[in-house]
């Protein structure tokens, strides 16, 4: 019996998985360079770390096949969220740290994941990507 690939039978496998580290290293930069002096709603910060993180889970879902690797990027994921608060804290003048903002990205990680679970984890497939 044939093992399972990693990675599902996309068209440009590499070039997805490529460009999701690259928006796993976006997130890492944008999470520590100096915040925009944008106004916004008090705690509205929550819904982005949410997205961010739903939006890498959800990419995760879309180009790993293996459960092993989905529950390897879904650890992954929920460790950067953690880890960014530690470095913001310590690394930033400009930043703090938030354990909200972490469990912002820890529940964004779960809810990304759990495309798993519905027919769009194969929409990338589909879509001929």
């Amino acid at each position: 019996m044939a093992a399972t690939p990693v990675l599902k039978p996309l068209r440009w496998p590499r070039f997805w998985l490529a460009l999701w580290w690259l928006a796993v290293l976006g997130t890492i930069v944008v999470c520590l360079i100096p915040p925009p002096s944008i106004p916004l709603p008090e705690n509205s910060d929550k819904v982005e770390h949410f997205l961010a993180y739903f939006l890498l889970a959800s990419a995760a879902v879309q180009i790993y096949q293996r459960r092993a690797a989905l529950i390897w990027a879904a650890v992954g994921l929920v460790a950067l969220g953690i880890g960014i608060e530690f470095a913001q804290g310590a690394l930033t003048v400009n930043r703090m740290a938030d354990p909200m903002d972490a469990l912002a990205n820890s529940m964004g990680v779960l809810a990304g994941m759990a495309i798993v679970f519905t027919p769009l984890r194969d929409l990338l497939v589909r879509l001929r990507g």
